[in-house]
């Protein structure tokens, strides 16, 4: 039997510390919600009392069906006892079922940074882990510096974690902090460390300062350790972390290991690592490894030759094993894998040789060199598909609509906005012609029309956008830059979906989305009413 490797997602406190990234609450349960349908063995949800967003997401956590959450904390202060420390109880106070409590393994580092002596050091990590393990928490002990502290005094890092590892913690986790660790330096400590603590108690944490954040994961792997930490798409602080997305297929594929995720769960890697750029609101990296959308791209010529008559010569895996496609040449099949498998997760099963199916491909192919990207609008893939394959009734058809946006300024100089839109409906044969303010055009948009659809579908009332994302496509052509909305909406019983419009006028991307986002609610409603 494989060995087992264990996975330890921090996306959601590590990831938060990258620039330019700002969770919020909403995104941290809907990125947790993927990973934990991803197969993670842990996700860490933040750190409790470290601010608000964090504390408001424990308040909350979801409940996971495969992952155990992480709570991420400090070990008690100098001079308090376990007991009594407030960071402590803060952990405590949350549903999580491990608690990871990171602790200095540099002897500078305490001395200088904690300012405390290397006794008191031992003894605040000691406490705190003995006090987790008495609660009944999964103890996790993160060593920072762990490998700066091993090259400058290997005695103490050693009596760090070995004190943790008497204390009872179930993880002890070797921190290259700074990443300036190198793969054959990792190989090499992590070696001397297995001699003192045994590899299946012990974990890596690698960040990427020297791009060396996945191969010095795997180095650490080789040399015993039995669970990685890391983050999708290498989110984090500085030059990010080491990337789940490239690890998980490398351990399962490549090196033979068993992890919580099946050979059958890795398609779910791409969808995953989309879905957090789409949270980020940025453009996913194309070249990226198993999942950008060039990493088994094959441009004319000998290669795409060569890959015509046996794939294996320019490609190390099966891009369908990771949830990618080839691209080598527009034909009839191209693509066609993905649609179905697309298809039959959004439960429309259809056969391969369905009659419309290629002309569904095509269609997609379409839209996407238009600027559309269905990864993270389900919504709006599905209705695309069932608008060819099945049948989606004309609920309402918007005969037009115009948004005024007026800003006036006051005697004082301070400027005030208001945001009118009309539309006009033909509802059953009725032209219904509503007006409507809101909050900024959109929003204005958005009221006029589910105002004029009310008589007839009084469960829009209900639906509710909780996300707007708009992306420049073409940023070189400016103002006249062709631009994609990205709406994600909810529904009364928390059901949320997503959807997706493109145009040069942002309003009518905005409408796009949103037109798409009210039929889906239709749609599923009539489905519901009918599974009845």
């Amino acid at each position: 039997m494989a060995e087992r490797i264990y996975l330890y997602d921090s996306t959601l406190r590590v990831g938060a510390q990258a620039r330019g990234v700002d969770f919020q609450v909403a995104d941290k349960i809907a990125i947790a919600g993927v990973l934990d349908k991803l197969g993670l063995d842990y996700i860490e949800g933040g750190f409790p009392g470290a601010n608000p967003v964090d504390d408001a997401f424990f308040r909350a956590a979801p409940k996971f069906s495969r992952a155990k959450l992480s709570a991420f904390g400090m070990t008690r202060r100098a001079g308090r006892s376990a007991d009594n420390d407030p960071g402590l109880t803060d952990l405590l106070s949350t549903t999580a079922g491990a608690i990871c409590l990171v602790g200095k393994a540099w002897d500078a580092q305490v001395e200088k940074a904690l300012e405390v002596s290397l006794d008191e050091n031992l003894a605040m990590i000691t406490d705190s882990l003995t006090r987790v393990a008495k609660a009944n928490r999964e103890a996790i002990f993160d060593a920072e510096h762990c490998f700066d502290g091993y090259k400058a005094n290997p005695d103490y890092t050693l009596k760090v974690l070995q004190a943790a590892f008497a204390a009872g913690a179930r993880w002890i986790v070797l921190c290259d902090t700074n990443g300036g660790t190198l793969p054959h330096e990792i190989e090499e400590i992590v070696g001397a460390i297995t001699k003192h603590i045994p590899g299946e108690k012990l974990g890596i944490h690698c960040h990427d300062d020297t791009g060396n954040a996945v191969a010095n994961s795997l180095a650490a792997v080789r040399a015993g350790v039995r669970q990685v930490q890391g983050t999708i798409n290498g989110v984090g602080e500085r030059c990010g972390n080491a990337n789940l997305v490239s690890l998980i297929p490398t351990l399962v594929l490549k090196m033979g290991f068993e992890t919580s995720l099946a050979k059958a769960d890795l398609p779910k890697l791409a969808q995953a690592s989309r879905f957090l750029d789409d949270k980020l609101n940025r453009a996913s990296n194309p070249h990226a490894p198993y999942v950008g959308s060039a990493a088994f791209a094959h441009k004319g010529g000998l290669h795409a030759s060569a890959v015509a008559k046996d794939s294996s010569f320019y490609e190390h895996v099966d891009p369908a094993s990771v949830g990618n496609q080839r691209q080598v040449l527009i034909s009839d099949k191209a693509g066609k894998t993905n649609v179905l498998t697309r298809l039959a997760d959004l439960g429309m099963a259809i056969p391969s040789d369905h009659p419309r199916l290629a002309e569904l491909v095509a269609l997609v192919k379409e839209r996407e060199s238009q600027g559309y990207a269905y990864e993270g609008a389900d919504a709006s893939f599905a209705l695309l598909a069932k608008r060819l394959l099945d049948y989606v009734p004309e609920y309402f058809k918007v005969i037009s609509y115009r948004v005024i946006d007026e800003s006036r300024f006051d005697a004082k100089g301070a400027q005030h906005s208001l945001s009118e839109a009309s539309i006009k409906v033909d509802l059953s044969g009725d032209i219904i012609m509503t007006v409507a303010e809101g909050n900024g055009p959109v929003n204005a948009l958005d009221r006029a029309l589910r105002k004029s659809l009310s008589r007839d579908y009084p469960q829009l009332k209900d639906v509710r956008l909780v996300d707007y994302k708009v992306r420049i496509l073409n940023s070189g052509d400016g103002t006249r830059a062709v631009t994609r909305v990205m709406i994600e909406s909810m529904d009364g019983e928390g059901r949320s979906w997503n959807t997706v419009g493109v145009s040069a006028n942002i309003l009518d991307a905005s409408f796009l989305a949103l037109h798409d986002s009210l039929v889906t609610c239709l749609l599923e409603s009539e489905a519901g009413r009918k599974a009845a």
